[in-house]
């Protein structure tokens, strides 16, 4: 019984040192301070592709090939990107290997050459006047990450392409999309 009595007593005493510790433990600091600090972010403007000049081809003749030349504003296909200027974006285009008559039920074959894009950075304003900083012969399959022009918030990309028609080819309209995909990178 008296054992029991001393754990008690000893076990109260240790509960009370450690208690005390708690308490006056923090009040012997000797000194403390803070700091603020702040997070920042910048929201960069949005992003906005649009498709300002269809690629076109004209009158095809069966069996002969036609170009739309990327330099010509009435053959060119263009789109255009604003956003936050000086800012990289990369830059997807998705081509057609078709395009395909109003019932598609026959198709055309177009092909797209390894030079066959510029992209402008100086929102010169037509195909035919790429500005100084203009960065051409591109292959449209592969853009490069290209920063939009500072100037204008602005960068162009020019697109030239040929249709190859058959001997045979049914005669009609034929379309297809060409779409571009465009991102900030970050950089």
């Amino acid at each position: 019984m008296q054992r029991n009595s001393r754990m008690k007593s000893l076990t109260g005493l240790i509960v009370a040192t450690a208690l005390l510790a708690v308490i006056v433990g923090p009040s012997t600091a000797s000194a403390q301070d803070v700091a603020v600090g702040q997070a920042t972010a910048t929201v960069l403007a949005v992003l906005a592709v649009t498709a300002t000049h269809d690629l076109v081809f004209g009158d095809v003749l069966q069996g002969v090939p036609k170009t739309a030349d990327k330099t010509l504003v009435a053959d060119a296909g263009v789109f255009q990107v604003s956003g936050a200027g000086g800012k990289e974006v990369t830059l997807y285009m998705q081509l057609p290997d078709y395009l395909w008559n109003s019932t598609n039920e026959d198709r055309l074959v177009i092909a797209f050459s390894s030079t066959g894009a510029d992209i402008d950075t100086t929102a010169a304003g037509t195909p035919a006047a790429h500005g100084a900083g203009a960065i051409v012969d591109q292959d449209p399959h592969n853009l490069p990450d290209t920063n939009i022009g500072a100037t204008d918030n602005i960068l162009q990309i020019y697109l030239g392409g040929t249709v190859y028609p058959t001997v045979d080819q049914r005669a009609d309209a034929y379309t297809a999309d060409i779409i571009l995909t465009v991102a900030y990178t970050g950089s």
